[in-house]
């Protein structure tokens, strides 16, 4: 789907909040509700707008520690890899990636030992894992999920 200005306007004001009311948006960039929503419709029948999420504070919900993790894993065993991340409770992200590891990780977990668990409990004990490094995240200093649209 090709997106116009005008796609990208609204975009934009969904990336700051979600929950703008389509009216607002429509007085915002001088168009009707009605327009607002046919186009956020489309966008979304289209996939370029996923879903619509709340941003919660892992810090604040009680997932203390988070880490990025490189996983290497057996040759042609990525498709069964990333399946079996996906259902692990705290993984937050899987990345088929180049490079020295095959697969990037991020998690989160309460603490180190929570952390450790996951590492050595659920993920390492996995099928098809040569190898992995896991990076403890000290301190996020800037995050956005915001496209630069």
């Amino acid at each position: 789907m090709d997106l116009d200005d005008t796609d990208r306007e609204i975009l934009r004001a969904l990336q700051s909040n979600a929950r703008k009311p389509f009216s607002e948006i429509a007085r915002e960039i001088d168009m009707s509700s009605a327009t607002v929503h046919d186009r956020v419709n489309r966008m979304e029948d289209a996939g370029v707008i996923r879903g619509y999420h709340a941003d919660v504070d892992p810090k604040a919900a009680g997932f203390g520690t988070s880490a990025v993790v490189g996983l290497r894993v057996e040759q042609g065993g990525e498709e069964d890899a990333i399946d079996q991340l996906k259902a692990v409770d705290g993984v937050q992200e899987v990345n088929l990636t180049t490079g020295e590891w095959d697969i990037i990780l991020r998690v989160v977990a309460e603490d180190t030992d929570s952390l450790r668990e996951l590492m050595f409990e659920r993920i390492a004990d996995m099928d098809g894992f040569a190898r992995s490094q896991t990076m403890v995240v000290l301190g996020t200093e800037y995050e956005s999920k915001e496209l630069p649209l």
